[in-house]
Parts: structure tokens; sequence; C-alpha cells
């Protein structure tokens, strides 16, 4: 005699036991485990409606979307044949101009003149400049006269450069080299600097940016 109680396979029912699934529904996934989430497992939901910009590709979280330049400047797409650089970093234009010198007797403006040629150069890999030569030209070069001026000149094209390399208004390195020969050359240029700097809001001294020319 057949059991009615039978399976269409033939299989007895199991009598005794509830259905786990009627008791126990499916719990959604854990933010740390679903998608969106990046490939180490750490959860994105929290910033990513915080970040401007198209969606991610699914599995790695959101980068920032720096956006346009401005009305002189180009698209907000990055050039990808220019590449992407580091980041330098945002100073006082009146601590570099006059405070810091006075502390360290002037140490601090050649100390200045180093870095912001290194930093140019970490930005944009085709501006080429060798640090400590320009440096060494604004220390002894005063005895041959010539290198000095041309340091000084060199180091407004070569801003001019970088500002070109991230879409914003770029300085006129006439009016620098001017302003360099009057003993003001530092404040007006790491005002230029500071402008190029806040281009990326956000992003911080050493981090990697995009070009966009």
């Amino acid at each position: 005699m057949t059991n009615q109680s039978a399976t269409p396979h033939g299989y007895p029912e199991s009598h005794g036991y509830p259905d786990q699934q009627s008791h126990h529904p499916a719990q959604e996934p854990h933010p740390i485990d679903g998608p969106g989430t990046s490939t180490g497992g750490f959860p994105i939901y929290a910033f990513r409606e915080s970040l401007p910009g198209p969606e991610p590709e699914q599995g790695y979280p959101a980068t920032p979307d720096y956006g346009s330049p401005g009305p002189n400047g180009p698209s907000a797409a990055p050039d990808s044949a220019a590449g992407a650089g580091v980041l330098g970093k945002h100073r006082n234009p009146f601590a570099v101009w006059l405070g810091l010198p006075l502390i360290t007797l002037g140490v601090y403006y050649f100390v200045w003149v180093y870095k912001t040629n290194r930093e140019l150069a970490e930005y944009d890999r085709r501006i080429r400049v060798n640090p400590a030569l320009s440096l060494l030209a604004f220390l002894v070069g005063w005895l041959i006269i010539v290198p000095p001026f041309v340091a000084a000149w060199r180091l407004g094209t070569r801003t001019r450069a970088a500002q070109h390399a991230a879409g914003v208004p770029e300085t006129n390195p006439v009016l620098a080299f001017v302003l360099f020969l009057i003993g003001f050359g530092p404040l007006f240029l790491q005002l230029e600097l500071n402008r190029l700097w806040d281009r990326y809001p956000g992003a911080v001294e050493g981090q990697q940016v995009p070009l966009y020319r």
C-alpha cells in the first residue's frame, strides 16, 4: 500500500520537525560582507554619499571628484596622457616671506627655495629641475652675479607650468621676477602655489592627484 503522506519522490514527509525556513527568514548580509565594499571587507556606505561624482565600480571604494577648474580651465576629466603628480604643501605666505626668515636669520628662505622646486618637480614630472642646483644658484651664484636671477626667473616659469597642468589661471613669471628683485618674490609665488594646491580640495600633502593638461 502506498503511503499517502509520501512526497512525489517517494520519500516520506518529516513529522515533528518544523519547517526551518518558515521560522527563520533569510537574513540580510552584513554591510561588511555585502556588495559595495572594498576587497578588504571595509564598508564604504558610511562615506560614499558624501563623495561627489559617479558611483564606483562594485568592489572598490569611491575616489573624490575634484570637479571643473573653472571657466578658464579644461574639462573636469583628467588627462590620462598627463598622468598624476604629488600634491605639495600649503604654506602661510607671510610666514614664508617674513616670519620664518626672521626667526631663522634668513636660513628658511633657502629651505623654501629647495622645497618649492622639489614639490613642483614631484607634482608634474614634465617640470625638469634639480632642487639642489637651484638652491646653489641662490646660495653661491652671487659670486658670478647671473645664476640667482636665472633661478628666480625659472621658479616663476615652473610655477606657471604647474598651474597649467592643474588647469587653474596661470601666474605671470615677469611679475614674479620683478617682485623677486624688490624682495616680494616668495610672498607672491607662495600665494600662487597655494592657489595651485587649493585646486584639490580635501587632498593632503604628499597625496597623488590627477593632472588636467
